[in-house]
């Protein structure tokens, strides 16, 4: 086997979204990950520290692209509107293309609730990351931290719509109504 493959780390999260729908999570091993992509083991725990972690492949990346985002909207954007920004931005991570393998990770999520929490961490990670990046930008405490709750909750939103068979909407369109909905609900409150 080369020393080096193209590729590795999308090879690797799909054998393993294969192999968890196949024979299930909890007899699925990152040896049989590995060998499904046809990979050495070392190569699976040089990017990953275990099994789980495969499954949130590219969550740094996502995080990096809402700060970025974030930091770079207009100096006269308000915090909503950079998140707002940040979120559309998301939806390269989320084309057509890409439903079913997300849908097939979802639902192993979903079954297993070390993956839930896995998930929620990761969750609460991209909320820092958009609280610290509006932080950046000058917006102060608690609304730094505040829009960047709102945005998670209209990321789990459209994430949620998104993955509905019925829906046809682009993420970044999800994502832009599930934000206007929030802000129209948050200033009800009064």
């Amino acid at each position: 086997m080369p020393r080096w493959e193209p590729n590795a780390l999308e090879r690797l999260h799909t054998a393993a979204i294969e192999l968890f729908a196949e024979q299930g999570y909890d007899a699925t091993t990152a040896a049989g990950i590995a060998e499904r992509a046809g990979l050495a083991k070392s190569t699976f725990f040089r990017h990953f520290p275990d099994k789980r972690e495969v499954l949130f492949f590219g969550q740094e990346a996502l995080n990096g692209l809402l700060a970025a985002v974030v930091a770079d909207a207009p100096a006269d954007a308000t915090p909503l509107e950079a998140v707002g920004a940040a979120l559309e931005a998301t939806g390269v991570a989320f084309g057509p293309q890409r439903w079913e393998a997300v849908r097939r990770r979802q639902e192993i999520i979903d079954a297993h609730p070390e993956l839930r929490e896995r998930e929620l961490l990761k969750r609460e990670a991209m909320t820092g990351t958009m609280a610290t990046a509006l932080r950046g930008r000058g917006v102060p405490e608690p609304v730094a931290s505040l829009a960047a709750q709102l945005g998670d909750l209209a990321l789990a939103r459209a994430y949620t719509r998104w993955l509905d068979p019925a829906s046809t909407s682009a993420f970044g369109e999800l994502t832009r109504q599930a934000l206007d909905e929030l802000r129209s609900a948050a200033a009800a409150l009064g």
